[in-house]
Formats: structure tokens, C-alpha cells, sequence
């Protein structure tokens, strides 16, 4: 049995061993480093048979045979020949290398591989495989997004009464969406994008699209509902839910081209590209939308509203009780129970976070209706768990006085190590001063004693070295996976603070106030770490995880934490900004505390949930997504905004707000001076205008 050819790195990350020793690769083995995609195709012999008997050994070649008649086929290797056959002889494998990347892959190629496996399975033989040829490469399926809007179309069908009001969000949504998807395709190319960042996204951009064109349509029947025409209503709707929209979208752009500083460039191309659908959605928002709405005036108002402008009256608005009024004074009437069972609530939902492993899922979280999992199932079981995730050991041999000899005890080191089933032949470059072979575990590639194995190799390095008189790095899929996952494990930290801080710092200029930012932080953290509670509980811990069709629990997806951070910052800001400002208003307008508490909850609770459930729906869509990143990230923004929209913002905020009473709008004179004035609402718009000064006037206040 031979060791399988080390696997292309799938990131690129400066500053981890890994990393450098595939630069080293790259440097002495020029044009030796595989960019063309790859098929692993797995044979299983039936009822116990031998993969070497006459009859399964020709099905087997006529496959590989026909596998390399594809026209885009570099190669195909013979497993009888390279000695890629199980122990026990139930099992072979082949590698069918293509001249192209994955993403250059024809369809026609793609049938050609399709087809070839159709063919040896009716031969009796259990055929699958894995490998990125078998990717797709289609992007978005379409599925997630139905069902998004799909509920997102009920839920402002339920808030606003009326088709056109419900129907406007969700088609400016889909234009911005398209624009979105169109630049990240015509980007996808000549950038290598990958599907993920188009998925996310889309994601996104449909979720703060709705959101954006939902409130500044809502502020709108608010003021038509006032008795405004419709051009002022358009004007003001823009200028005060507008600015508010600017607002949140900066915030969550900061916090998605923020990801770029870690230094993952596939998490730069994510937070990236997200990044943009947001701004587009802005730019929708405060375009399309008022355009829309100058153009059917009256289509968004309630049912009720249009019938009396028909009949040549005004509707008026008045102050009525609400869901969102009974909602506040239930919380004001009890705030401290209502805080500390919201709390509590939230803490238990974080503990399991402190049991947090991080990894890259690969096949082995695939479903078993896929023929990756079952060739990464059958290889693992004719070949070793670790078969799936060898390790790559490069030797620079450069300074030794014999590069053969001392590539010879690293690899006899190496291979006596506790956790090693096979080391391979080294391969030397054509200068004879760098070697490669690959180390197969004992254990799978995202068990912890692989991880254990990685560190001790790398612990006995100064003795293996001394000993060589040559130096050495361990990198592959799996060393690369294991130091990623630990440079984002410590980046995690100082991203938050950074993250949280700048939440204070924007809340500071927004709401003048030093008390309501360091609650809207603290809220922030408690739902960000309950919802990586949760996702730990499901992916990780496996309870659930049946109910969201996930097969194989295991680490969480290393980028995943930081990514969810970045994420439900701006998410969390947006309700923070669109409830606690109405807030603001009322106080600073003559409300008592309470008063502008209930006020705030009035004019704003019914959209903010809105806004969340259409959320929630879109991102739960992703759930059903076959790829368990993908699958991961839906579940764990869906669990975020939950909690972070109904726990934080619904009851935490305005328990705290009724306990802090004045105090919670206390800001220093000396830091009232020195911090910019952002008008956030566009409270400057509905100050009534000071009367021009007659002619005289100006004279005398001129003289």
C-alpha cells in the first residue's frame, strides 16, 4: 500500500508552518505543484470477493481505462501497478488527474466522469468518489433563497396589510441580489472566488436588503399616516430611517471588511464579498425604494388609509396600544426578574462554548447520499482512518552532507512515532536538496490525536534535526487545517474586543450616552457567545443534529467563530440603532425614561420583529444546504439573530434602559463637546423651520 500524493493546500495563510513549508514545495519542485483538479475513484470488490480476482481486476481497469479517455485527462494511475489496494483485498483506488483546475472542469467533463462511474458500478463492483472534480460548481441551488422569501413574503404581508407594501421590500431585495451575484461572477474568475462567497453573499444581501426596504417603507405609511403628502413623507422617510439604514449598513461593512485583518484570504473574499451585497442593498434602499414609492404613492398604505384618501379625507394617526406598548409595559413593570431570567438564559446557552474545538469539516461531514462520504467511508474502512488526511513532510536537505541519508532518518524518525501507519518513499527534487513523503495517521484527519501527532513530530524536531543534519516542516490539508484552526483560535479574542469596541465607540456618537453602548456591547457578546453555545451543542456535541440532517458531528468550522462575530455585530447594531434611536427621540423630546421606553417600542418593536423573522427565515434556509459550512454558518446566524433580536434587544434593553432611568442617558459636558453630532434619525428634519427674517430685519442684524 502507497501513502496518497500530498493534497493542494485549500488556503493560503502567511505565518504557519504549514503554510511555509508548501512555499518551499512550490520553490523546489517548480511546475511540480498539481493545480489541475482531481478524482479519487474508490472500487469495492461485492459479497467479499478479492479486488485482485480476474473478473473485478478487468472491470476495474476497463474503468480506469475509460476514465482516461475523458478529453480534459492529464492522467489515471493503475492501483495494481502503484500498490493502492487494501490489506485485505477488498479495496483499490485510483486518481484521475485533470489539466485543468476544478473551476475550468468542462461539463462535458464532468458527464464523461459521471457516466465512467455508471459504468463500473453495473459491473458489479461498489464504485464512488471524492476529490474537487466532484465539487459543484454551480453556486447558489436557489432552494435557501425560496424558502427565505418564501416566509420573508408572509411575514410582511402580515406586518404592513397590504401586497404592494409586502411586495416592494422583497423586489428591491432580488434586484440588489442580482446585481450582487452578477459582480461576484464576473469576478469569480479572474479572482478565483469560490462558491461559499457568492452563497453568503446572497445570504446577506437578501436579509438586509428586506430588512433595509422595510423600514424606510414602514417610516413611510408613518407619516403619510401623520397627514403628510406623499413627496414630504418619501422625503422624510429617507432622511430619517435613511440615515439609520446608512448607519447600520456601515456597521456591518466595517465588520465584514474587518475579516480581511486575519489574514484568511477565503475569509477576506467572504467578508468581502458580503461586504459589497450590503453596500448594494444600501444603495437600493435609499435609490429604488423612495423611487417606488414617488411612483405608487398610495399602493403601500393600509387598506384602511387608501379607503379614506379615496374618499377625500386624511387618515390621522393616533396613539394606540400595540403589542409592542403591552410588550415594554410588561418588562417595565418587572424589569429585574425579566433581566436576570434573559441572562441566565443567555449564560446557560454559552457554557458549551467553553468545550469549542475548531477544524475544517471535509467529506466526512458530507451526507452518506453523497458519493464523497461514501468513497471517504470506504477508503477510511480499506485503508485507515488517516488514509483521508495524510501528512506531507518536507525535508530541506539543502546544508546536509548527505541529502539521501539525512531525508532517509527524518523519514525512519518520522514513521517510528507513536500514531504512524506508513510513511511513503521520499521523492527528491531534481537538485537532489529537498525531499517529500507523506505520513498516513493512525487516526482521522479531524480526530484530536492527529492533532496530538502533528504536535509531537513537531516537538521531537530539534533531536530528529540534530540527528539529520537536515531541517524539516509538516504541512498537507490536515497541518494546514490544525494551524488554522489554532491562528484563528487566538485571533478570536482580540477580534472581539475590537469588534466590541468599536460597537461602543459608533453607539457613543449615535446615542450620546456612555451607558447604552456599554449595554448594546454586553448584549452583543451574550448573543454572539450563546449562539456559538448552540451551534457547539449541535455540530459539535451532536444533540439535534438529526433534526438539521447533520450526519457526522465533529470540530467546528474554524473560520465560523470570527465569521459569526463579524456578522451579528452588524446585525445586532441594526435593531440596536432602529429601536433604541425611537427611544432617544421620544426622551429627548420631553418623555420621561419609561415613557420613551414604551414610545420606542411602539413606533419601532413590530418592525424590529418583522426584520428578525424574515432574518431568521432566510438564513434557516441555508440549513438544508448540503455543504456542512454552509449548513453551519445558516444555523448558527439564524440562532444569533433569535436570540439577539427577541432576548437582547426585546428584553434585556429595555429592562436595563428602566432600571438605569436618567442615568442611562447621562454623557459628560467635556465628552458632549468633542464627540461629532450624527443625526442618525434625521431629528434636524422634523424641527419645524425658522421663519425668514424680513428685509429690515436682516439690515438691523447686519448693523
Amino acid at each position: 500500500m502507497t501513502a496518497p500524493e500530498a493534497e493542494e493546500e485549500p488556503f493560503a495563510m502567511p505565518g504557519i508552518e504549514s503554510q511555509e513549508a508548501f512555499d518551499l514545495m512550490e520553490e523546489r519542485f517548480p511546475g511540480a505543484a498539481a493545480d489541475g483538479a482531481t478524482a479519487r475513484v474508490v472500487f469495492v470488490s461485492p459479497n467479499g470477493e478479492k479486488v485482485t480476482a480476474t473478473e473485478n481486476k478487468k472491470a476495474v481497469e476497463a474503468a480506469i481505462a475509460e476514465l482516461g479517455d475523458g478529453t480534459q485527462v492529464e492522467s489515471t494511475v493503475d492501483p495494481y501497478e502503484s500498490g493502492a489496494v487494501s490489506e485485505d483485498g477488498l479495496t483499490a483506488y485510483t486518481t484521475v488527474t485533470y489539466k485543468v483546475d476544478a473551476a475550468g472542469l468542462t461539463d462535458a467533463s464532468r458527464s464523461h466522469l459521471a457516466e465512467s462511474l455508471e459504468h463500473a458500478r453495473d459491473s458489479g463492483l461498489t464504485v464512488e468518489a471524492g476529490g474537487d472534480a466532484m465539487e459543484d460548481m454551480g453556486g447558489p441551488s436557489g432552494t435557501a433563497e425560496a424558502i427565505g422569501i418564501s416566509v420573508a413574503a408572509v411575514v410582511l404581508l402580515i406586518t404592513f396589510g397590504s401586497l404592494a407594501a409586502a411586495g416592494l421590500p422583497l423586489l428591491t431585495a432580488l434586484i440588489g441580489v442580482g446585481i450582487s451575484l452578477f459582480a461576484i461572477t464576473a469576478l469569480a474568475g479572474p479572482l478565483g472566488l469560490a462558491d461559499t462567497t457568492s452563497t453568503v453573499a446572497v445570504m446577506l444581501g437578501l436579509a438586509v436588503g428586506i430588512d433595509y426596504a422595510l423600514f424606510i417603507v414602514s417610516r413611510y405609511r408613518e407619516e403619510r399616516a401623520k397627514g403628510r403628502t406623499a413627496q414630504e413623507a418619501v422625503a422624510l422617510a429617507t432622511g430619517t430611517a435613511g440615515s439609520a439604514v446608512v448607519f447600520a449598513g456601515l456597521t456591518v461593512v466595517i465588520a465584514l471588511a474587518g475579516l480581511s485583518v486575519v489574514g484568511i484570504p477565503m475569509l477576506t473574499e467572504m467578508g468581502l464579498g458580503a461586504a459589497g451585497a450590503v453596500v448594494v442593498g444600501v444603495l437600493i434602499a435609499l435609490t429604488l425604494v423612495p423611487a417606488f414609492l414617488g411612483f405608487w404613492p398610495n399602493a403601500v398604505l393600509a387598506r384602511k388609509d387608501r379607503k379614506a384618501r379615496r374618499a377625500g379625507g386624511t387618515p390621522r394617526e393616533t396613539r394606540k396600544v400595540n403589542g409592542g406598548t403591552r410588550w415594554a409595559g410588561f418588562v417595565l413593570r418587572r424589569p429585574l426578574p425579566v433581566l436576570l431570567a434573559a441572562v441566565a438564559g443567555l449564560g446557560a446557552l454559552a457554557l458549551p462554548m467553553t468545550d469549542l474545538q475548531l477544524g475544517m469539516p471535509g467529506d466526512e461531514a458530507k451526507s452518506t447520499e453523497t458519493t464523497q462520504r461514501r468513497a471517504y467511508d470506504a477508503l477510511a474502512e480499506g485503508f485507515g482512518p488517516g488514509f483521508n488526511g495524510p501528512l506531507t513532510v518536507v525535508v530541506d536537505a539543502k546544508d546536509a552532507d548527505d541529502p539521501k541519508a539525512a531525508a532517509g532518518t527524518v523519514s525512519e524518525r518520522i514513521g517510528g512515532t507513536e500514531g504512524v501507519v506508513s510513511v511513503s518513499p521520499a521523492q527528491f527534487n531534481e537538485s537532489g536538496d529537498t525531499a517529500v513523503f507523506s505520513v498516513v495517521p493512525a487516526t482521522a484527519p479531524t480526530g484530536q490525536e492527529t492533532k496530538d501527532l502533528v504536535n509531537t513530530i513537531r516537538g521531537d524536531r530539534p533531536g530528529i534535526e540534530s540527528e539529520a543534519g537536515a531541517t524539516f516542516e509538516v504541512t498537507g490539508t490536515t497541518a494546514m487545517n490544525i494551524d488554522v484552526s489554532e491562528k484563528v483560535q487566538s485571533a478570536l479574542v482580540p477580534y472581539l474586543l475590537v469588534v466590541v469596541g468599536l460597537a461602543v465607540i459608533l453607539l457613543l456618537v449615535v446615542f450620546r450616552s456612555i451607558l447604552v453602548p456599554l449595554k448594546a456591547a454586553a448584549g452583543f457578546l451574550l448573543s454572539v457567545l450563546a449562539s456559538l453555545g448552540a451551534v457547539v451543542v449541535v455540530f459539535q456535541q451532536g444533540h439535534g443534529a438529526d433534526l438539521l440532517g447533520v450526519e457526522t458531528t465533529g470540530p467546528i468550522m474554524s473560520l465560523m467563530p470570527i465569521f459569526l462575530v463579524g456578522i451579528v455585530f452588524g446585525l445586532a447594531m441594526d435593531y440596536e440603532v432602529f429601536l433604541v434611536s425611537r427611544m432617544r427621540e421620544a426622551y429627548v423630546h420631553g418623555e420621561r425614561p419609561a415613557q420613551a421606553v414604551t414610545s420606542g417600542f411602539q413606533h419601532s418593536a413590530r418592525v424590529v420583529v418583522a426584520a428578525a423573522l424574515i432574518m431568521i427565515a432566510v438564513f434557516s434556509g441555508f440549513i438544508g444546504d448540503s455543504d456542512a459550512m454552509i449548513k453551519m454558518i445558516g444555523f448558527g446566524l439564524a440562532s444569533a439573530v433569535l436570540l439577539d433580536a427577541f432576548v437582547v434587544r426585546m428584553a434585556i434593553v429595555p429592562a436595563v434602559l428602566a432600571l438605569l432611568g436618567e442615568r442611562a442617558w447621562w454623557l459628560p459636558k467635556w465628552l458632549d463637546r468633542i464627540l461629532p453630532r450624527v443625526d442618525v434619525e434625521g431629528e434636524a428634519l422634523t424641527r419645524p423651520a425658522e421663519p425668514e427674517a424680513e428685509p429690515a430685519e436682516k439690515d438691523l442684524a447686519r448693523a
